[in-house]
């Protein structure tokens, strides 16, 4: 017997909101939360902007113990999950621990602890290397530590995908409690890789942009783009039973109803120039969900300013939704927020929920300079009303993976 699921709390951690409503609220107003990188010296760098959470203390949501022993994209996840558990109403003294999981990601882990304790092992020696430092730094520790904290003793586990992470950990979780092997599950993805060495390799592969102007940095579909603007946070839905959730009077924001994914097979870093499979994770999404083209009313897209992206996945978007493709909204909050890497897919998803819930679709910001490879409705630096039936996020990841979720509005 399948069930559905739908999404009964949301938390986010953002550079334009540490909390869901201030992030979509920002997000409709069209912020822009990419500026100069403040957390370490960017002389000797090419790029000098990101796109960093603010005024984040950790103390806000954790024990101050419990803090210092995470690496800081574990503290944005149990942030988040905090945010998202609370809005859930959910009692957790009436839970079933075992059939309450956790599937959150992170596609490069505790990359801050890394390079710390590399410069201390060569300048100090072995003995003086955090004892903690192994348990901080691995990926699965975002979920393992929103586990220990909520007693979820079901599934528990991260699926790393590099910049689709976070779709397919929602995705993966969407399954388990489809197919009765979970009731809730908390799902996501967080990073926290605005660090020397991140920016340093993702600049040497000459993914990253070099502008120095922040408001023309992250400027998905603009044919002047010239790469990403990396950013950090968390994103995190409490997925539920449809059955589990009416049972306790909970607030249903949205249901989960396609899930695509599939993979490229074709280079490490590079989509496939004709976007096959993106367009393949799409179809399978709108398969799933039992819809056509014609019945999605906004895609938020991977949309990261490099070039070869956003040619992609128009060409992507065109293949799966046809002549429909040019009458479907589409935009990029990356535009606002940079990309979060593994947390991108989770903060997009809060997004499309988001833009359902206020009957608003947000804008690609920063839009000046038409590219004639990009021809479809980027809904340019203005956001618009409407009314949206059904929400697609895209991801696309480095080793060509790609992720394709489809939220439908409770009023459906």
């Amino acid at each position: 017997m399948n069930h559905r699921v739908v999404v009964t709390g949301m938390g986010a951690i953002t550079p334009i909101g540490n909390s869901v409503e201030e992030f979509f609220n920002n997000a409709m107003a069209g912020t822009c939360g990419v500026d100069f990188i403040n957390s370490f010296d960017t002389e000797a760098f090419a790029v000098k902007i990101a796109a960093q959470v603010k005024d984040f203390d950790p103390k806000n949501y954790m024990d101050a113990k419990d803090a210092r022993r995470m690496d800081r994209f574990s503290q944005f996840a149990v942030a988040a999950a905090k945010e998202a558990i609370e809005d859930s109403g959910i009692d957790l003294d009436k839970v079933n621990r075992d059939r309450f999981g956790v599937i959150v990601g992170s596609g490069i882990g505790g990359i801050d602890n890394i390079e710390k304790e590399a410069k201390t092992l060569f300048d100090k020696g072995p003995k003086r290397v955090n004892p903690l430092f192994i348990p901080m730094i691995i990926t699965n520790m975002a979920a393992g530590n929103i586990a220990i904290k909520y007693g979820a003793r079901g599934v528990c586990t991260n699926i790393v995908t590099a910049c689709a992470t976070g779709g397919h950990c929602i995705g993966e979780a969407f399954r388990s409690i489809k197919h009765g092997y979970s009731d809730i599950i908390l799902a996501g993805g967080t990073e926290s890789s605005i660090t020397p060495l991140a920016v340093a390799g993702f600049s040497s592969l000459t993914a990253l942009s070099t502008s120095k102007d922040p408001k023309r940095a992250s400027i998905p579909f603009d044919k002047e783009r010239d790469g990403f603007v990396i950013g950090e946070g968390a994103g995190v839905l409490v997925l539920e039973q449809y059955e589990h959730a009416v049972a306790r009077g909970a607030k249903i924001y949205a249901e989960v109803v396609g899930y695509g994914a599939t993979c490229d097979a074709y280079h490490i870093t590079s989509p496939i120039p004709e976007g096959d499979g993106g367009a393949a994770a799409m179809t399978l999404a709108m398969e799933e969900a039992g819809i056509t083209s014609k019945e999605i009313s906004y895609i938020n897209a991977h949309g990261t300013s490099t070039p070869p992206n956003d040619r992609t996945e128009t060409a992507a978007i065109k293949t799966a939704m046809g002549e429909v493709a040019y009458n479907i909204p589409i935009s990029s909050t990356k535009s606002m927020i940079g990309h979060l890497l593994g947390a991108a897919g989770a903060v997009e998803a809060i997004a499309c929920i988001k833009a359902m819930e206020k009957s608003f679709i947000p804008a690609t910001i920063g839009y000046q300079v038409p590219d004639e490879e990009c021809d479809l409705d980027y809904v340019p630096n203005v956001g618009r009303k409407a009314k949206l039936n059904y929400t697609m996020s895209n991801s696309l990841g480095f080793g060509g993976h790609n992720v394709t979720l489809i939220f439908k509005d409770v009023e459906v």
